[in-house]
């Protein structure tokens, strides 16, 4: 009885190693492709989040790769900041979005995340974004149940995790931004 299970075992090996080899395969073919539309998606998004700005280039700064706002005459209305954290389900993907001097945050955007669906998943809701436009980026933000402070940001009901993750996630950017743009030379 259980030399048939060993030896029925093959079948189980060799689907999985095929399945794995598919899925490796999927992922090395179309990453250049998922990489170029996450980029363009991003590009797309600096009319919508940055006051005045008509559009975007990538720069690094110090170690730190953003993106410069400028306006229809050129000049420089404010800094996108790509961020990856892990949040409750899986990583969230943000797009935080600085004024010129990187003092305040102007807008947030969620580009990608796999939060509990009717919970976390609402981090994507315009209105619960809507709350760190205006922020100072000089100050960590804090997550509180009804949000009274300058550097204060309102939970999500009943995903107080998500909310902290992505708080946590623009915490880290704006301070690692920050302390990059200190040193660079414009």
């Amino acid at each position: 009885m259980k030399l048939r299970y060993i030896s029925e075992a093959w079948l189980v090996l060799l689907l999985a190693t095929g399945f794995a080899l598919a899925l490796a395969a999927v992922d090395l073919a179309w990453k250049t492709r998922i990489e170029e539309n996450k980029r363009r998606e991003t590009i797309g998004q600096i009319p919508h989040l940055v006051p005045g700005a008509v559009r975007g280039q990538k720069e690094f700064v110090g170690k730190v790769y953003v993106y410069r706002a400028f306006d229809s005459a050129g000049r420089q209305v404010g800094w996108v900041l790509p961020a990856v954290g892990q949040g409750f389900a899986d990583r969230i993907e943000l797009l935080i979005d600085l004024d010129s001097e990187a003092e305040y945050i102007t807008g947030l955007y969620v580009l990608e995340q796999k939060e509990t669906p009717g919970l976390g998943a609402n981090i994507i809701a315009a209105q619960w974004r809507k709350q760190f436009t205006g922020k100072p980026a000089t100050l960590p933000l804090h997550v509180s149940q009804a949000a009274i402070g300058e550097n204060e940001i309102q939970a999500v009901t009943g995903a107080t995790i998500s909310s902290e993750s992505v708080v946590s996630i623009v915490n880290e950017a704006v301070a690692g931004f920050r302390r990059a743009l200190e040193g660079w030379e414009r």
